[in-house]
């Protein structure tokens, strides 16, 4: 079925010196409410926040792109071995497709160590650059994360139960051959806690609605989109919907996008509080280790399962 562009995800901004953005007022529960319906109804929404400059924006894009301008075999060296972490690209299912990980990516050290490997020549502009971006996306991710525990009247549960390290991806997807609309990225299901996408004014990200329809987002050029992942969706025992989405190309402009990935740290069990666990929400999923179910996506077993299955398959009751 093809996207259907009159349609559009909520937009909610946050305007980071407001009044509403003050925990336990009548304007933050506000902004709770619509976060919540957002998550629950479309699995994501888009995000006008004041914090992130378009300067810091415009020099974090710069240096991405000059990121994947290096040799391939410079590239192969972002080796990691936990899945979605290292490069990953040269797949003949999706030869526009590249993206490099850059763990921990708020950390100095990690992103000098990283720099050291890939890019010895460049200067500390990388480092500072993106561990400003990764520190102001993950500030933006602990907003949302406060406001899902008030959401559902949990107070501090949700820090205690589910602790996340950054992951920042950055991502390539090559214009398709003239004239043709093809696939940058196949339709799936975040295996992230949560993620948040900001793209450099390229629009190619579409998203499915529950009714089956596939939506071509166009976020205007200083926001981002937050997306519900297949952990998430397990914690709030269902309520949340972990959207399915993909990446659609055309036109001659290769696109260019980064997102901050909440993995959750090994070890996690990813169960429902039991506030969210009642007679009209009975529990669906088993409590799972985080990293077993990532290798398991992952596996020869897992991939030959639909992307929005795997949770059902590995964890379900």
């Amino acid at each position: 079925m093809g996207s259907d562009s009159h349609l559009q995800i909520p937009v909610i901004e946050f305007v980071l010196d407001s009044p509403d953005m003050t925990r336990g007022t009548e304007g933050w529960h506000h902004l709770c409410k619509r976060v919540q319906d957002a998550c629950e109804n479309y699995g994501c929404f888009e995000m006008v926040c004041d914090k992130i400059s378009s300067q810091l924006r415009a020099d974090t894009f710069s240096i991405i792109k000059r990121l994947f301008h290096l040799p391939l075999e410079t590239k192969l060296k972002n080796v990691n071995p936990k899945p979605f972490h290292g490069y990953l690209g040269q797949y003949p299912q999706s030869p526009l497709y590249e993206s490099i990980g850059l763990d921990d990516a708020s950390n100095y050290d990690s992103l000098k160590a990283f720099m050291e490997i890939m890019w010895p020549t460049c200067d500390n502009q990388f480092c500072q650059t993106m561990q400003s971006m990764a520190k102001q996306l993950q500030e933006l991710y602990n907003t949302i994360e406060k406001m899902i525990v008030d959401a559902y009247g949990l107070g501090e549960k949700l820090d205690s139960i589910v602790e996340c390290k950054t992951l920042l991806r950055v991502m390539k997807y090559t214009a398709p051959p003239a004239g043709e609309y093809m696939k940058g990225i196949a339709p799936h299901t975040d295996k992230f806690f949560s993620t948040i996408l900001c793209e450099d004014q390229i629009s190619g990200l579409e998203i499915e609605t529950k009714d089956g329809h596939w939506v071509k987002l166009f976020p205007s050029p200083g926001s981002f989109i937050y997306i519900v992942g297949d952990p998430l969706m397990a914690w709030s025992n269902g309520r949340m919907h972990p959207v399915k989405h993909r990446v659609m190309m055309s036109g001659n402009k290769d696109r260019y996008s980064m997102g901050i990935f909440e993995a959750p740290v090994e070890g996690t069990i990813i169960k429902a509080p039991k506030e969210l666990v009642d007679e009209q929400h009975p529990e669906i999923l088993k409590a799972f280790d985080y990293m077993d179910f990532i290798n398991f996506s992952n596996s020869e077993k897992g991939m030959v399962i639909d992307s929005e299955k795997q949770v059902y398959v590995f964890a379900g009751i």
